[in-house]
């Protein structure tokens, strides 16, 4: 089942001729966004076929219309706190499916948000506290109003 994106403005921000559009979604309570030319697809309680000996980042795979796609556990990716329990309940499993190198893997998350659209000019540099595999994935931060949303590169997240 897929499930419709609102796109929203961002927080106020002055308009720029050069924006970018992020699909917004929280991993253990921090936002994170992706751009919007790399998703696909956002599904919801599809189920996840463990794969043997795969990395531990590989949650498995899941079949998208006939098409076997790689499940990946973001929380993995970051470092983050593991789900209670050894599997990721079907229901919780939501995810944002992008292409990356003529692949397509599903970017398994805790929840997703919506499209909102960004001044590319107030993407600023991660900042240095950023430590370990979140420098390593994040292209930049955004400051909300009442948070940070870490940008994502999706070749950076993909890669281990």
């Amino acid at each position: 089942m897929s499930t419709a994106l609102k796109v929203v403005e961002g927080s106020g921000a002055p308009p720029t001729t050069k924006e970018g559009e992020f699909v917004t979604m929280r991993v253990a309570g921090q936002l994170f966004g992706i751009d919007v030319m790399s998703v696909q697809d956002v599904l919801r309680g599809l189920k996840v076929t463990r794969i043997p000996l795969a990395p531990k980042q590989v949650a498995g795979s899941l079949n998208l219309r006939g098409r076997i796609v790689t499940a990946i556990n973001v929380r993995e990716c970051l470092d983050l706190e593991p789900y209670s329990g050894a599997v990721i309940p079907k229901e919780r499993i939501m995810s944002v499916v992008v292409e990356h190198r003529h692949e397509f893997y599903s970017l398994i998350v805790d929840a997703i948000g919506e499209v909102i659209n960004l001044p590319l000019t107030q993407i600023e540099k991660s900042p240095a506290n950023l430590t370990g595999r979140w420098k390593d994935v994040a292209s930049g931060v955004y400051k909300m109003e009442s948070e940070l949303l870490v940008i994502i590169d999706i070749d950076k997240l993909l890669k281990f």
